[in-house]
């Protein structure tokens, strides 16, 4: 009885040692492809205008002709502040002026029948060329109170209030024009030298804006300006692209992100379910020639879904583990199925699962 139980339990050990050999892995080989990506950057949105309304003289505010939020056109009356000193310093510089012309005329027929020096007639000029300047300054400051919108544009909240005794150069509002929209995002280095020599008036960078609901923006961006100078503490340089806006959607100050494609010629593609992480660094399990695991370090270059694109540390003729990555350790030996890579990338999302 004893030998039949010895007899069992090595004929169950040999069996499961059998299985075990028997166990395949399924392996794949990293493919070339050409292969677009979108990147994204996170955005500021800028009105293409957006200015202070400051002002220019001190006085009472008399008049507010539009409301916040308002849409407004270029030279249109905003806000009124009290005229009537204004008016009267004008009334007596027109009065000064006046006097000085007939006294210069008066100086001058003098002057024809040499009664008085031509120095005094100089003089009697003089003084009316300066009693008109003196009016046209005049002028120009009952203009300033009267504030006008210098282009079309949204008129921002207030700052002040119907009667507010408002001083030079204190802020009443802001004025956007909405109508083109400048999209600034920050861009690394090594992403700057690829871009500098491909953007140009002439083709310019396309890019996509996804706004803050997740939703994608309905006009195309292009991006032809690149900033003057990189951030020295991140090193990121300003890209600014331009959207048009006809339906008013997008405001100063939002943001969003911008959504940039990317082509990558011939690619080197290698499942994400393939790879392995220690210590932040991304490895994959290479089988050698004669059937054995080794790990392998790898350069990601860019992530896709289930996908990254690889820079270095492997090749498209080595073969990858592809399932099983816990059940191995460094120098197994392994039996193997070699799977087509084109079918893998056509299951991957059945793989991810």
């Amino acid at each position: 009885m004893m030998g039949l139980c010895v007899l069992l339990c090595h004929t169950s050990c040999k069996h499961e040692k059998k299985q075990e050999k028997e166990e395949s892995f399924l392996v794949t080989n990293p493919i070339r492809k050409d292969t677009i990506i979108k990147k994204e950057y996170v955005s500021q949105i800028h009105a293409i205008q957006h200015i202070e309304l400051r002002a220019q003289e001190r006085g009472y505010l008399e008049k507010i002709y539009v409301d916040e939020g308002e849409h407004v056109k270029k030279g249109q009356l905003l806000f009124q502040i009290m005229p009537k000193l204004y008016e009267a310093e004008m009334m007596k510089a027109k009065a000064e002026v006046n006097f000085a012309e007939i006294e210069y005329q008066n100086t001058k027929k003098l002057a024809e029948q040499n009664v008085v020096s031509s120095n005094e007639l100089g003089m009697a000029k003089a003084k009316l060329a300066q009693a008109n300047a003196e009016l046209a300054l005049k002028e120009v400051h009952l203009q300033f109170t009267q504030i006008k919108a210098p282009f079309d544009g949204i008129i921002d909240r207030f700052h002040v209030r119907l009667g507010s005794l408002i001083d030079e150069g204190e802020l009443l509002t802001s004025l956007s024009d909405n109508s083109q929209m400048w999209v600034y995002y920050n861009v690394p280095e090594a992403e700057y030298l690829e871009f500098n020599n491909k953007i140009t008036e002439e083709h310019p960078l396309k890019v996509e804006l996804k706004m803050a609901n997740s939703k994608l923006f309905n006009q195309p961006g292009y991006v032809k300006t690149i900033i003057a100078d990189f951030d020295n503490e991140t090193g990121n340089i300003p890209f600014r692209a331009t959207f048009p806006n006809p339906d008013g959607l997008l405001r100063h100050g939002e943001t969003g992100t911008i959504l940039s494609t990317i082509k990558h010629n011939q690619a080197l593609l290698v499942p994400q379910k393939a790879t392995f992480e220690v210590l932040d660094k991304k490895y994959v399990y290479v089988i050698t020639e004669d059937n054995k695991i080794k790990s392998q370090e790898i350069e990601i270059e860019a992530e896709l879904q289930h996908l990254y694109i690889v820079k270095g540390g492997v090749s498209a003729n080595d073969k990858i583990l592809l399932e099983g990555l816990r059940l191995v350790r460094e120098n197994d030996e392994i039996t193997y199925e070699l799977e087509n890579p084109e079918k893998v990338l056509a299951h991957l999302d059945l793989y991810a699962e």
